[in-house]
């Protein structure tokens, strides 16, 4: 029962996921055409999106636990990935200029939103 409830929060929390990334990578190509720099809705944003990626492992996780399996492996390496790869992106960018900061923390957005999408391929 636990089992089917963690497999099921794990797809649906992998959708939403994905439509949250892309919707952030949508907001932060527009404040880059438009020349704006990004507020800190955007920073909280990716922060959050960084969060909720650690807790969408945390349930994968406890569904592996629990004995279920992804399709194929590289499901788990596009998971870890996400979680090392956004605060990792967030710390190098915060040094830099407001421009280049603002390339970088969107291009992260669209890099992760296609690695959501791929998990979602892999998954069981």
């Amino acid at each position: 029962m636990l089992f089917d409830f963690l497999s099921f929060l794990h797809a649906r929390f992998g959708i939403a996921l994905l439509v949250f990334a892309a919707l952030l990578g949508l907001l932060g190509t527009f404040q880059l055409l438009t020349r704006r720099q990004l507020g800190g809705g955007f920073r909280s944003g990716f922060l959050l999106l960084w969060g909720l990626t650690l807790l969408q492992g945390l349930i994968g996780a406890g569904t592996l636990i629990g004995g279920g399996r992804p399709r194929e492996i590289l499901h788990l390496v596009y998971g870890i990935f996400a979680v090392l790869f956004l605060p990792g992106v967030y710390v190098y960018a915060g040094g830099r200029r407001k421009d280049t900061e603002a390339m970088l923390l969107t291009i992260a957005c669209w890099v992760v939103a296609i690695a959501y999408g791929r998990g979602i391929m892999t998954g069981a």
